[in-house]
């Protein structure tokens, strides 16, 4: 969420010279011009059209802001697609930032392989987050990839989850005792061992997880939400 301080700072720096009104059926192109004049002081990374009509996504260094075409007034917060479970800004503020691949760390997590198991890729999941069990889902049907899944409890939203966690870790078949914590409502046989747990949450904040589930790509692209198989599988594709 962008703080008010900062929106506040980008709202001084926004200081709005006269320019040519857009036309309301203007296209990213028209609007970028318009605004680059409108406001000559503030960097423009990216200018596009948002999924409501009549509104574009402004990316502002940082900062992503939402606007229509006069550009008087912006907005400063998410966006969500609550059909699709997804924070749209959240993939945008997060899709020209990288972070390191956890190579070093796949150990502590959970292989899950699928066709090949080609693409490698690491998924930070909570056992008791709602959006992780439909991504599971999704993942299901996702075919040549390596699934490294990081047991990644976030204890301040589901208190028994990190209990949860250990008990996933510690099981038998480990992989198995995922999937059916995932996708049945049968209670995890609560038992403990060694774990990589704790170990699990300070490499998500070190890396900047917020939330779950997280994707990171081998290139480190950050992919949050749950999102759907085929935008999974094309995000995937877009390793560089």
């Amino acid at each position: 969420m962008i703080k008010r301080t900062r929106a506040m700072a980008f709202m001084a720096a926004l200081a709005p010279l006269t320019a040519p009104a857009a036309p309301p059926d203007a296209g990213p192109t028209q609007i970028a011009e318009k605004f680059k004049a409108l406001y000559p002081n503030t960097s423009f990374s990216e200018i596009r059209a948002a999924p409501i009509r009549g509104v574009y996504e402004v990316v502002m260094g940082d900062n992503v802001a939402y606007t229509d075409a006069v550009g008087r007034y912006f907005i400063f917060g998410h966006m969500f697609d609550m059909q699709e479970q997804v924070d749209l800004t959240a993939q945008r503020d997060k899709a020209g930032k990288k972070v390191e691949f956890p190579a070093a760390y796949l150990h502590n997590a959970i292989k899950t392989v699928h066709g090949d198991g080609s693409r490698q890729v690491a998924l930070f999941s909570d056992p008791d987050c709602p959006y992780c069990k439909q991504v599971e889902v999704e993942l299901a049907k996702l075919d040549n990839v390596t699934i490294y899944t990081f047991l990644y409890p976030l204890e301040s939203l589901h208190p028994a989850a990190v209990s949860k966690a250990v008990a996933i870790w510690c099981a038998p078949d480990r992989a198995q005792s995922w999937q059916d914590a995932m996708s049945t409502r049968k209670p995890v046989p609560l038992v403990a061992c060694n774990n990589p747990i704790a170990d699990n949450v300070a490499l998500g904040a070190r890396l900047g997880i917020q939330g779950t589930p997280t994707f990171v790509a081998q290139d480190g692209r950050l992919l949050p939400g749950a999102a759907p198989v085929d935008k999974i599988d094309q995000w995937l594709g877009a390793a560089k």
